[in-house]
This record gives structure tokens, sequence and C-alpha cells, in this order.
């Protein structure tokens, strides 16, 4: 498990230490830095993939962070060098770019550590990035080249399809089935997504088909008796959520997930279900980073430890982060006691709602 992430002169950061855990939460204020933390755990998965010359800074991952500018802190005097590490069982990987000129598309990797933690080994499945722009609804989607064994759902769930068709009819992990099942075996990976996906969105049956060959695949869903209808047919919600499920329980133990906004799309309860989801996730081997600004999902996520009790209150933290300066914003991190509570609650924190109420309570004690 990945314990910290450092970022130095990296975007919004001069400088940032962070604790992260089994499940760490990401919130705030939009362009406070949530996104820049998860775009250096990515830039570190290319890095590793580049073999020690450059990292590209747009494609990996769907990113398009532009040009090394963009990407070093314009409040950070360091020469043009940007540091990213991360911390793992008691070990530092630290990785140190220089920016070869201001528009250049990528950035050159001075140093870089012999070994790697198991989120950036390159194993598929190892490091799984579901993106807030996910694929909406399509008819059909152009398959991965990839064999079987190699899939990956994509960071917008564009190969969703494709997974499902080729390894629904399989077990990929015994003992990652639904907690309402006990500690029974667990069913075939189709039925362990409609499991989850059925709680978050609405119970659905799914089916899974290729075309052409195995070259487009397509989903088809239904009500428990009904009629199949096309993805088109059955709307963004479990279109959004879909992928997060199948990411998830393909994710390759002791790697990670991050995921963008996975409330997108949902309705409240399904939004608190997909945090009790993530977070039951993360007490099976997988960590879980997760952005979000749902108050629906950090209930979810407060559930999951205090009434289901999938994962221990102390393998659980939020950090929340404000307005700052150019080296980086202020950051508060926060705790869930076992019984739900959130430490420290700081103004700004999930708070709207209770100051919309008293507004309009106001409002009518004065009509």
């Amino acid at each position: 498990m990945i314990d910290s992430i450092k970022l130095y002169a990296f975007k919004r950061f001069g400088y940032l230490d962070l604790s992260l855990l089994p499940l760490t939460v990401l919130t705030g204020l939009n362009g406070s830095g949530k996104t820049s933390v998860i775009q250096g755990l990515l830039l570190l998965h290319e890095a590793r993939r580049a073999g020690g010359l450059v990292a590209r800074l747009n494609g990996p991952f769907g990113l398009e962070l532009g040009t090394a500018e963009d990407v070093h802190n314009w409040g950070t005097d360091s020469g043009g060098l940007i540091d990213v590490g991360v911390g793992c069982a008691g070990e530092f990987f630290n990785w140190k770019f220089k920016v070869p000129s201001t528009d250049s598309l990528f950035l050159s990797i001075l140093e870089a550590p012999a070994d790697f933690p198991v989120a950036f080994s390159g194993v598929p499945r190892a490091l799984t990035y579901l993106c807030a722009d996910r694929l909406g609804p399509r008819a059909r989607i152009p398959s991965s080249p990839l064999p079987a064994e190699d899939l990956e759902v994509g960071s917008r769930g564009e190969y969703c399809a494709q997974m499902l068709a080729v390894l629904g009819n399989s077990r990929l992990f015994e003992d990652r089935h639904h907690p309402d099942g006990g500690q029974a075996e667990s069913t075939l990976f189709k039925y362990e997504v409609e499991k989850w996906i059925s709680e978050i969105a609405r119970p659905i049956e799914i089916d899974a088909e290729q075309f052409h060959g195995p070259m487009v695949s397509a989903l088809r869903f239904r009500q428990p008796g009904g009629e199949w209808v096309r993805a088109t047919n059955m709307g963004y919600g479990v279109s959004y959520a879909l992928p997060i499920v199948v990411g998830g329980l393909s994710a390759l133990k002791g790697g990670m997930v991050l995921v963008e906004n996975p409330e997108a799309h949902l309705h409240p309860a399904g939004q608190s279900r997909i945090g009790v989801f993530l977070a039951w996730l993360s007490a099976q081997g997988v960590q879980v980073v997760v952005e979000t600004h749902s108050d629906h999902v950090l209930n979810g996520i407060r559930l999951a430890i205090a009434k289901f009790k999938y994962v221990r209150s102390s393998d659980a933290i939020i950090h929340y982060f404000d307005e700052g300066e150019l080296v980086g914003p202020f950051v508060k991190s926060m705790r869930i006691s076992e019984t739900g509570g959130v430490s420290n609650w700081p103004a700004g924190f999930f708070d709207q709602y209770q100051m919309d109420v008293a507004s309009l309570g106001r409002i009518r004690r004065q009509g």
C-alpha cells in the first residue's frame, strides 16, 4: 500500500506531503489541487512505463496536461525541477523530473527508483484510473487489442463491455464477493457486477455482446423479467457507475483504484451506495483514492464504517482542500470515527445544505 505522496513544484503545489490510507477521500473547492494529487500518481505510472527517459504529459490515461510550463508550479523557484514521490512499506520511491523547455509536451526523467510499488509495476489492473469524464451510453464501442488477461476497463470505462463479454463468466477473485453472500464462494464476475450495480443504480441484468468477431463490443440491460434494451436506452447513471464497479472488482490485489466524481449522474441513494462500494473495496486489498464533491458519497463511506463494518475507521482518511497561495492550497485532514463521526469538521466542508436550510428558515420567519 502507498502510505504517502510528496509533490514538489508540481502544478498547484510548491510542496505537499499527504498521507494515504487504504481509503483516501479528496474533497474541497474547485481548482484547489485534488486532481493534481491524482495526476501526480498517474505521472509516476507513466514515468515507470517510459523506462527512465521522458514522461508524456498528454495521452496516457487520457491526460491533457499541456506543456511542461503548465505542470511546473509558477510560484516555486526550483530551477525547472519537479519531484514526485511515494512512500510504501517504510521505503520512499522518488522521481525527479526536469522541464526541458517551457513548450515541451513531456518532462525529462533525471532520477527514478530501481524498484516500484505494485501500483506502478505495469502489471495489468495494478493501477485503475476512472476519470470524471467517463463514457456515456453507446450502442457499440471498439474493443481493446489486448488479450483477456491484460484487459483493463479504461480511464473512461470504454472497455467495460469487452471486459464483461470476455471475463464475465469467470471468477477473477474467489474471495471478492458481494458482502450479502456471507462466506459463500463468489459467483461469476458478471453476477458480482450485477449485484453491486443493482444496488447503486437500479435492479438490472447485464448482457455483453461482441460483433464482427471481437472488434466491437456492446451492452444490453433489462430489469429482472423485463425486455432487453440497448445501453443508449438505459441512461447515464448506469453507464457512469458501471465502469467503477467493473474496474474495482477486477483490480489487482495490492494495487490502486483512482476514481474522480463517482457521484456523476447518480441519484442521492446511488451516490451513497457507491460510497459504500468504494469503502468495501478498500478492505479487499485494493487501495482506493476517491475525489468527490458529494456529501452522499461521504455519508456512504461513513455508513460502510459505522453501520456495515466493511472497513475499519483507522483505514480511512479525508483530505479537504481549501484556498491557498500560489505555492499550494491549505489541506485539512480528518478521520472518521467508529460511529461515523468526522473529526474537526471545517467551515466549507459539506455544510452547504445546512447553510441553505438556515437561509430558507430565516426567510420564512421574516415572512
